[in-house]
């Protein structure tokens, strides 16, 4: 997003698919004063701009860009998980990770990038060559050791690009995640999500390491009623058995 107000709520509303009287209705104002606000002849309150975040679903570090492209002071806090008041969220994921062991678990950023992980996924990681503060887009891009132990890399990455996807047009243009997903598709050489029949209910992952193999199929948490941008950009992905072979292997290992 650039820094003027009227264009960065064109490109929202357009990325929306939204037009000026849809946004006008839902927002209670005139499509006329959406124009208007566009172009720059009106210049929003900070009330108008934080609805017009919400009707058009805009993140909340996207929503503080848009309160300071329109002169106004940001809404939204970006604390680290490490500040002293962040303690009981920073506790409730740890909580989160260690009960899931002997399964694995992992806190990740909007960037993939690797927050904490319980001793289950610390292990697994380390097998692939990865540790806390590694980015999961970068290991399974450039990591060799990822594409051998990985048994079904282009169909776990076909998923990757389809969440991708969903995930670059919910924070708008990020260099990161429009890399990532440009990346895997030179990987698969443009090869498409088609399967023949009907699709599985989940995508597993298989991992063959250290004579193991290891098929699992994850789900991810979330902050319901985060303020804090940080906070609500962190995803706890959990990982299960998806066979009782898996299921074993984990137990014997923890």
């Amino acid at each position: 997003m650039g820094l003027d107000f009227g264009a960065a709520l064109k490109e929202w509303r357009s990325a929306r698919r939204i037009s000026q009287l849809d946004l006008g209705l839902s927002a209670g104002v005139s499509s006329r004063h959406i124009s208007f606000l566009e172009t720059g002849r009106s210049r929003p309150s900070r009330g108008m701009v934080l609805r017009l975040c919400d009707e058009l679903d805009v993140p909340m570090a996207q929503r503080n860009r848009m309160l300071t492209a329109a002169g106004l002071s940001p809404a939204y806090a970006g604390r680290d998980l490490s500040e002293e008041d962040m303690a009981p969220m920073r506790a409730a994921v740890d909580w989160t990770l260690a009960r899931h062991d002997p399964y694995p678990a992992m806190a990740i950023d909007r960037h993939w990038r690797l927050v904490s992980a319980n001793r289950s996924c610390t292990t697994l990681l380390a097998g692939l060559g990865a540790k806390v503060g590694d980015s999961l887009l970068d290991m399974m891009i450039d990591n060799p050791m990822m594409r051998q132990a990985l048994e079904n890399y282009d169909e776990v990455a076909r998923h990757m690009v389809a969440r991708l996807r969903v995930e670059a047009a919910h924070f708008g243009h990020d260099d990161v995640l429009e890399a990532a997903i440009s990346a895997f598709e030179e990987i698969l050489g443009g090869a498409g999500a088609t399967v023949d029949g009907i699709r599985p209910a989940v995508i597993p992952a298989t991992y063959v390491l250290g004579g193991m193999r290891l098929t699992l199929f994850s789900t991810i948490s979330q902050f319901g009623s985060a303020e804090d941008i940080a906070l609500s950009e962190l995803r706890i992905e959990m990982m299960f058995p998806a066979d009782e072979e898996t299921r074993m292997a984990l137990e014997m290992m923890a």
